[in-house]
């Protein structure tokens, strides 16, 4: 039964035109907006969901509109037994999806960004940000002078080198010292709505995803739908005009899982090691990247792509672990994971938390069991049936990060934006796969094929 759900599920997907695809993504997004608008515990989620329900809202019905109008189209052209309107209609529907594309990046994306951060700088900076945007902007102006970024750490149970006037968990900084780099604007002296890390963290995403989806050779249809996931849908509007530090990490995994599949190993090795010096939530997809590591010849090279992320990874992370190992390791790791004595904001209803909080002697428990198995889990998985390619590494990390945030006994709903990004990826990877597969047999056979990544906007 379930079988058969998710087979008929998979083909009415498949039978949507472009424009009713967008149709339907921007209809669940305002219906998310809308909940989050009503719902949401947090002033800055709701506000956001506010803004952004006019423009996803009327986004669907344009859409909708563009559907039936590529439909009814199409019928009077295959009436009149004349293809020659199709290349006409397949570039005006294209020009009008990209048009309501930007609509939706203005809308729901960049306005309330600007709005969030020109509020900011006008009072009451706490309500208008989330915490991890003050964090990295301390972590910045801590490395302007030359300090370290990891100076709060709990010894004998007490919190020492806190921040006065600030919430104890502002003081800590949960994550690897590249990431201090968004906040050193925040050290100089210019106005707040000028230097907010939310702005670099927008402008550095928008150009990694652009060039990263200018050098795959995916199907065009495919790095739509991945471009809308990583800029104008909940999964990049929500996090950019609130907090944002997860959108580059994800825009630079994407480019270096393209390079990878290029097989490009050393450069995709220096970017996913750029990455991984920023986050730890990088570092799963980057390890099973080894996996699929290929060089021109198309021959395992997971070395080239090792030493790429360790020339990286070493000269930035392990001089701050020598520093202060103690400090290190409870901010960037006990910390996120709720086991450094210190309440986390990032504390969602996800199972998790739900069983620490029902269970709190599971709290040290929890983690390591679900971390021992999983460890297994994945280890057996690894042995038997091995990533092969990009696609496959990159389905697999979705999983396990699935997993490892459901599961976590501190973490964010936000989060879900990893695995959701890297199943809509291991989905573009494949499609590039199938096209440079199928280009290839092209040219063994002395066929002529057009170069992989060139199909129509519009199907």
């Amino acid at each position: 039964m379930v079988r058969q759900l998710h087979q008929w599920a998979g083909a009415r997907v498949r039978s949507w035109g472009p424009e009713e695809g967008d149709a339907v993504l921007y209809a669940f997004s305002a219906l998310f907006a809308g909940i989050t608008a009503k719902f949401s515990q947090i002033d800055l989620y709701r506000t956001w969901g506010e803004l952004a329900l006019g423009p996803y809202l009327l986004a669907a019905a344009i859409a909708l509109v563009l559907e039936r109008h590529r439909v009814r189209l199409a019928a009077a052209s295959s009436q009149r037994d004349d293809a020659s309107g199709s290349p006409g209609l397949s570039h005006h529907l294209g020009a009008a999806r990209i048009w309501l594309f930007l609509f939706v990046l203005v809308g729901a994306t960049l306005a309330p960004l600007s709005l969030e951060v020109a509020w900011r700088s006008e009072g009451n900076p706490a309500a208008h940000v989330q915490p991890e945007v003050v964090t990295i902007e301390q972590a910045g102006h801590r490395a302007a002078l030359g300090q370290d970024p990891y100076h709060a750490e709990v010894k004998h149970g007490h919190i020492v080198s806190a921040v006065r006037g600030e919430p104890t968990y502002e003081s800590f900084f949960p994550y690897l010292p590249l990431m201090s780099v968004f906040g050193l604007p925040s050290s100089t002296r210019e106005p707040v709505r000028v230097t907010d890390a939310r702005i670099f963290f927008s402008v550095a995403t928008l150009l990694v995803v652009a060039l990263a989806l200018g050098l795959c050779d995916g199907p065009t249809e495919r790095k739509v739908r991945a471009l809308q996931v990583l800029t104008v849908l909940p999964t990049a509007a929500l996090p950019l005009a609130t907090g944002g530090d997860d959108m580059p990490i994800v825009a630079f995994l994407l480019l270096g899982m393209v390079l990878a599949q290029r097989r490009q190993p050393v450069w995709s090795g220096i970017v996913l090691g750029i990455v991984s010096a920023m986050k730890f939530t990088a570092w799963p997809l980057a390890a099973l990247a080894l996996f699929a590591a290929r060089d021109k010849n198309g021959k395992r090279a997971p070395l080239k792509m090792a030493i790429g992320m360790l020339v990286v990874i070493g000269p930035v992370v392990v001089p701050f672990l020598f520093r202060n190992a103690d400090a290190f390791v409870q901010n960037v790791i006990l910390f996120p994971l709720g086991l450094a004595g210190v309440a986390s904001p990032a504390a969602s209803p996800l199972p998790g938390h739900l069983i620490v909080a029902a269970f709190p002697q599971l709290h040290r428990i929890l983690p390591l069991t679900v971390g021992v198995l999983g460890g297994l889990i994945l280890a057996r998985h690894l042995l038997l049936h091995p990533p092969q390619t990009t696609a496959q590494a990159t389905s697999l990390a979705g999983w396990v990060m699935l997993i490892a945030i459901l599961f976590a006994p501190a973490t964010r709903v936000g989060y879900l934006l990893y695995p959701v990004n890297f199943f809509v990826w291991a989905y573009l990877l494949r499609g590039a796969d199938e096209l440079i597969a199928g280009h290839g047999a092209d040219q063994r056979s002395g066929g002529v094929s057009d170069p992989p990544g060139r199909d129509a906007l519009v199907a």
